[in-house]
């Protein structure tokens, strides 16, 4: 690694914006953004994927080799990401820093502690909390109905034994209510980081958030509960994007870690917004497969900040259209055409639904030792068709050196077709139709069927005036439906919203689908399981 000094130097990043966690780490400065104002923005690349699955499809680790790549062709390009969330780095997941030679450095310091913004926001999470049952419990001048308050616990782990609980039992503790916890990656106050603007939007984004309602049916914020500046206060450093690298030395600006599937998916606006100032292409991410992240990317995080996105690259790979033509994960080494061909239709939907927000867009194959070249040569083949350029990707085994073809491509993208951006719905849709309509148009649904509690909560909030508000859907990502064992294209399904929540502060309603949870839980095998320091004190089996 080098210094993190001579990394920010090199795009012409002053010392006395740069706050230092050691040598190869550093928070930004918000001033950094700021007096960049009058500076034009780079072009914005979005890299998304096809459906999860159990083999992996690369998506993170392609984002930083492809800004390897282009930096090595000569264009100046900054990698803009998520941080990792402790939960699946601990579970199913393990760590998200990429791999080979594509990955973020500190890899272990980012997959763990960092530099602290997960704890802050946790923190900041939980003050809320304690606040409005002390509220409740010193004579709740706010007539707060204990009945009503949405406002959970929230911690950086999968614990699924505390999705529901029950607070204030014994003498002197308090009004007993049930509640429960949320992972930090879902609580609203990720969100709210992520979408401010700056320190005055945070503040004013935290003060909007609704906790609970009154006994009149009356929304009661954060604001009345008194919280707000506290709050601020501990995310003061959070709300800094932090500044590392890649293995080649390029710069990442990894900030923010919504999940896709059950938040909005996306790292800050702030960090990518610093990193367009700074570089002439910045290359982000966003969480899970396009029918998520991509959606939300398009629809929530460019909508709310102004972004416009310039180009997308579509990351699959062999094994995973296999598996989306019905191959079990245990023989997705073994060459199966006919499957590969019937596994197409997850692309070809996705590079469609990409296609109608009106932005170019790209294959990347990110490529495996094991996968077939025939194999391959038929995906490419497949995209010729269909009109989308394709390169196969190797940035695992040759870093830059394995992604330069896909740089290329990607370059002649950005030079030869404009971006038409368009959001997939205007926000004058009332809330059922704008739910409706990324089910029919991007899930390929027939249509959504609302539980009575969905169908009063939609109403509810039209009535408070929050009826312009874009949908963030909380749906498993394993699917275009809401059922995970649907892989491949399936059509003409209804997917079952059983709640809606808001998010006022982060400025979304959120929609629950099938058994979509808040909390995950750990899997048989946890990953903490393999976890250790070697006879160095190095972290050893997370990666």
């Amino acid at each position: 690694m080098k210094p993190i000094l001579e990394v920010a130097a090199s795009f012409g990043i002053a010392d006395k914006y740069l706050e230092l966690y050691g040598r190869y780490k550093s928070k930004l400065d918000l001033n950094l953004l700021n007096d960049l104002r009058d500076r034009p923005d780079g072009k914005l690349v979005l890299v998304t994927a096809m459906n999860p699955t159990p083999a992996g499809e690369g998506k993170t680790l392609t984002t930083i080799g492809l800004a390897q790549a282009l930096n090595a062709l000569g264009e100046p390009t900054i990698a803009a990401l998520r941080e990792p969330s402790l939960g699946p780095c601990l579970g199913m997941k393990g760590g998200a820093t990429g791999g080979g030679k594509a990955q973020i450095l500190p890899s272990e310091d980012i997959n763990l502690h960092f530099t602290g913004d997960m704890h802050a926001i946790t923190s900041a999470h939980n003050l809320l909390a304690a606040m409005i049952d002390n509220h409740i419990f010193q004579g709740n001048a706010l007539q707060i109905d204990t009945g009503r308050i949405v406002w959970k616990r929230t911690m950086d782990m999968n614990d699924r034994s505390l999705r529901q609980i029950v607070v204030g039992l014994g003498d002197g503790n308090g009004r007993v209510h049930d509640s429960g916890f949320i992972i930090t990656a879902a609580s609203e106050v990720m969100a709210v980081l992520c979408l401010s603007e700056d320190a005055d939007d945070l503040k004013r984004r935290l003060g909007r958030m609704v906790v609970a309602y009154n006994m009149s049916g009356e929304a009661v914020t954060a604001l009345q509960i008194g919280s707000v500046d506290a709050m601020t206060v501990l995310l003061k450093e959070a709300i800094k994007p932090n500044l590392v690298q890649t293995a080649e030395g390029t710069p990442a600006i990894v900030h923010g870690g919504p999940f896709a599937n059950i938040a909005h998916g996306c790292s800050s606006v702030i960090g990518t917004k610093t990193a367009l100032k700074l570089a002439k292409i910045v290359v982000t991410e966003a969480g899970f497969g396009a029918d998520l992240g991509a959606e939300k990317f398009f629809d929530i995080k460019c909508c709310q900040a102004g972004l416009t996105p310039d180009a997308a690259v579509l990351v699959v790979t062999v094994k995973a259209l296999k598996y989306n033509g019905g191959v079990p994960k245990a023989e997705l080494d073994k060459p199966n055409p006919a499957a590969l061909e019937a596994g197409l239709a997850n692309m070809k939907r996705h590079l469609a639904n990409i296609g109608k927000f009106g932005v170019p867009v790209m294959v990347a194959i990110n490529h495996f030792a094991g996968d077939a070249q025939d194999e391959v040569r038929l995906v490419i083949e497949a995209c010729r068709r269909l009109g989308v350029r394709a390169e196969q990707s190797d940035v695992w085994a040759k870093g830059s050196e394995g992604g330069l073809e896909m740089a290329q491509t990607l370059r002649d993208i950005l030079r030869e077709e404009p971006s038409r951006y368009v959001p997939l719905y205007p926000e004058e849709l009332d809330l059922r139709a704008k739910i409706e309509t990324i089910v029919r148009e991007i899930y390929r649904g027939a249509g959504i069927k609302l539980s009575a509690k969905a169908e009063a909560r939609i109403q509810e909030f039209e009535r408070f005036g929050f009826g312009r508000l874009p949908v963030c859907m909380a749906k498993t990502p394993y699917s275009f439906s809401d059922q995970a064992a649907l892989l491949g294209a399936p059509e003409n399904f209804v997917v079952q919203v059983r709640d809606i929540t808001l998010s006022a502060g982060a400025g979304f309603i959120v929609a629950h689908t099938g058994n979509i949870v808040t909390m995950p839980g750990l899997p048989k095998s946890p990953a903490a399981e393999r976890i250790h320091l070697d006879e160095n004190g190095e972290v050893a089996g997370l990666l």
